[in-house]
């Protein structure tokens, strides 16, 4: 197995739960060896707190990924960042709003969202207003898999994240229709379990896919 990056895990507390704040010892039990990381502050309460506490904790093995609240009125922040997080359902702003346009027409960065936090007409939208924008589509199951088609057959600058694709041969039916290099692993550990996504990339059937889905399509993208 080449190197394995992991493009969507969690650190930090959880509400209700008790599982680890640092993920780099589930990260050496699996085999990862880099993992693109937000704090759960963040997504749950406090985007800046999380955002402070995430830069904090970030070193060779964890890549931050804060998540931006794009505000009227306001100039984007100025991270250190190869990728940001978006929540508009959690945290309340339009996806492709004045606001979330401009901050992200000036960052030019790639973008990570749940399916969960928006939809895939309004993600369509997104790319149809900014042609050139990168987004990583996390979580996006596999009930939705014909809607999903539809976007990244519409969006070419839209990836997407493996690890909750879990029935029957789905990743290798989206890596025969739009290549393995649109597809990343990744677990959303430690909300989601992450052994399920290490085997599903373990047992695929087409080894070259295998390799460049470990790390070399999410390489690319960033």
């Amino acid at each position: 197995m080449p190197k394995l990056i992991d493009a969507h895990r969690l650190a930090g507390p959880v509400p209700f739960d008790d599982l680890p704040e640092d993920p780099r010892p589930d990260m050496d039990r699996l085999g990862i060896d880099q993992a693109l990381v937000t704090h759960t502050l963040s997504l749950y309460s406090d985007a800046q707190a999380g955002n402070e506490a995430l830069f904090r904790l970030a070193g060779p093995r964890l890549i931050p990924v804060p998540v931006l609240v794009p505000a009227a009125l306001e100039d984007p922040p100025a991270w250190d960042a190869r990728m940001v997080r978006l929540c508009p359902r959690r945290h309340r702003f339009d996806l492709t709003g004045p606001a979330t346009l401009r901050w992200l027409a000036e960052l030019d960065v790639t973008v990570a969202v749940e399916l969960g936090e928006t939809t895939t007409a309004q993600l369509l939208a997104l790319t149809a207003r900014l042609p050139g924008q990168r987004v990583l589509l996390l979580n996006p199951g596999y009930r939705h898999l014909r809607a999903v088609a539809e976007l990244m057959a519409e969006a070419p600058n839209v990836w997407l994240e493996i690890g909750t694709v879990n029935t029957q041969r789905g990743v290798e039916w989206l890596a025969g229709r739009f290549g393995a290099h649109r597809l990343v692993f990744g677990t959303g550990a430690p909300i989601l379990d992450d052994c399920g996504p290490r085997f599903l990339l373990e047992c695929l059937d087409r080894p070259a896919d295998r390799d460049l889905i470990a790390s070399g399509s999410l390489e690319a993208l960033l």
